[in-house]
């Protein structure tokens, strides 16, 4: 996973850094902390990465789990836990989105992008790690804590824009 990190940190330095620093103190701040909570998603979803690329045709690619909530309906696992994460993990995509995209976000716009990262996220993870299976309510969970980043956004917008005023 060190080899990961370091290409998301040389990725960020050679590509990004510059060009959002360049927009000034507010976009830097606000599309670093994205970039930075992308990173973290991509760890806990789908590192090691690199070192997988090799052997991502060495095992069977399982499809997704399309039986909406089946851990809840046959009480198998750690559902209950499995669901609070999912949520808890996409709400600061649904609260940093409309920061990242000023102008352009609205709940139909972070309801579509949550959906379409969660679901990147779900078809890859059985392709990079054959022990990993996609789950469609990974994607309905992850969705909702878009959803509901979001909402919460829009309840501290006034703070948000104060605090982002002070780095003007």
């Amino acid at each position: 996973m060190i080899l990961d990190v370091l290409v998301l940190l040389i990725l960020y330095l050679k590509t990004f850094y510059k060009k959002w620093k360049a927009k000034g103190k507010q976009v830097l701040i606000v599309n670093t902390l994205m970039y930075v909570y992308v990173g973290m998603v991509l760890y806990f979803t789908l590192m090691p990465i690199v070192g997988a690329l090799p052997f991502i045709f060495s095992h069977p690619y399982v499809w997704m789990n399309m039986h909406l909530f089946s851990d809840v309906i046959l009480g198998r696992g750690d559902f209950v836990r499995q669901i609070v994460l999912n949520v808890v993990m996409m709400m600061p995509f649904g609260f940093l989105l409309p920061l990242v995209k000023e102008k352009t976000t609205n709940l139909f716009k972070v309801i579509g992008y949550t959906f379409l990262f969660s679901l990147t996220i779900e078809m890859l993870q059985p392709l990079i790690n054959g022990f990993r299976m996609a789950d469609v309510t990974d994607l309905v969970t992850n969705t909702a804590g878009g959803i509901l980043g979001y909402l919460i956004y829009k309840i501290f917008k006034p703070l948000v824009d104060k605090v982002l005023a002070a780095f003007a």
